[in-house]
């Protein structure tokens, strides 16, 4: 009998491959070089005896074999993480998983220490990928197919079709210079929509962010002056100028205790932003799924335990 060359690693990067239709972009979600991914392409080339992806105008498209693929090698990676887990039992302390948690940037620095100190206690010998929502990043593509266990958010409106799980609520505020004039008079709302603002991107995609979606039901709109690809960028853009950073409280707290900045209120009274993590329903039931989700359940109350300690 012929031995099967195709093993989990290669279907994972099929998977990837076919669903980025971009050897660059599937290297970066795979955490590998471009020419190790190039490498393996061809590597599935030769096992499928078919291109998988082909050259169009100025990108890659899949081959019709390619779509065939894809489907029945998601079906595959299913199946074959219900058999690498036991049904009824998941112990962290032994498991060599790899996990993956993708969540805005913002949530790092404010929020996700104690979980990361929780898993290292619990799952020594695993490990974690975190990857930052970004305007490039499929999330929901992403669960569908694997390459992400579990998302972080606070979109207004998350897919519906997505299991999800509150975690956290904060509220909006504005953080500028320390010399700003909003630091010593409140702004009214026409100081504050008519100042020059920094703000992230739209960081998926289809979703907008939070103050825009809010904004724009009210009518009122601001001016996005400048515009960055992520929040950690933005609180380094705004000493010495008079720019405004509306975000959520404890990011705020965050900068404003290294950099020279102030928080000021808001005079729009933004609805308190609510943060949950989405999973989809192909891991629901799963016992090392299910201890990922608690663990990523019990953020507020592991950063209340690191605050008081």
């Amino acid at each position: 009998m012929q031995q099967n060359p195709l093993n989990g690693h290669l279907l994972n990067a099929l998977i990837t491959l076919l669903d980025e239709e971009s050897v660059t972009r599937a290297a970066s979600r795979l955490n590998l070089s471009q020419p190790a991914a190039s490498l393996l392409l061809k590597q599935l080339r030769e096992i499928f005896q078919d291109p998988l992806l082909v050259r169009s105008g100025g990108g890659m498209v899949r081959t019709e074999r390619g779509n065939d693929l894809r489907a029945a090698a998601k079906r595959m990676l299913q199946d074959l993480d219900h058999l690498l887990v036991s049904p009824t039992d998941f112990d962290p302390s032994i498991s060599r998983a790899t996990f993956t948690i993708a969540m805005p940037d913002h949530i790092l620095p404010m929020m996700f220490n104690g979980v990361m100190q929780e898993f290292r206690r619990q799952a020594p010998l695993a490990k974690l990928m975190i990857r930052a929502l970004g305007p490039d990043f499929d999330f929901e593509g992403a669960l569908a197919s694997g390459t992400a266990d579990i998302v972080i958010s606070n979109w207004p409106t998350p897919p519906d079709y997505l299991k999800m799980s509150p975690l956290f609520e904060d509220e909006f505020v504005c953080l500028v210079d320390r010399d700003h004039p909003f630091t010593k008079k409140p702004p009214s709302l026409q100081d504050y929509l008519g100042a020059g603002h920094v703000a992230p991107g739209d960081y998926a995609i289809r979703h907008r962010g939070v103050v825009e979606t809010y904004l724009s039901e009210i009518n009122l709109t601001r001016d996005r002056c400048v515009v960055v690809g992520y929040f950690s960028m933005a609180p380094y853009l705004v000493p010495g100028t008079d720019l405004v950073f509306t975000v959520t409280r404890r990011f705020a707290e965050h900068y404003a205790a290294i950099l020279p900045l102030t928080i000021v209120a808001s005079p729009v009274i933004y609805p308190p932003v609510r943060f949950y993590q989405l999973w989809h329903e192909r891991v629901q039931h799963s016992p090392m799924h299910r201890w990922l989700r608690h663990l990523v359940g019990s953020m507020k109350r592991l950063n209340r335990d690191l605050t008081l300690t």
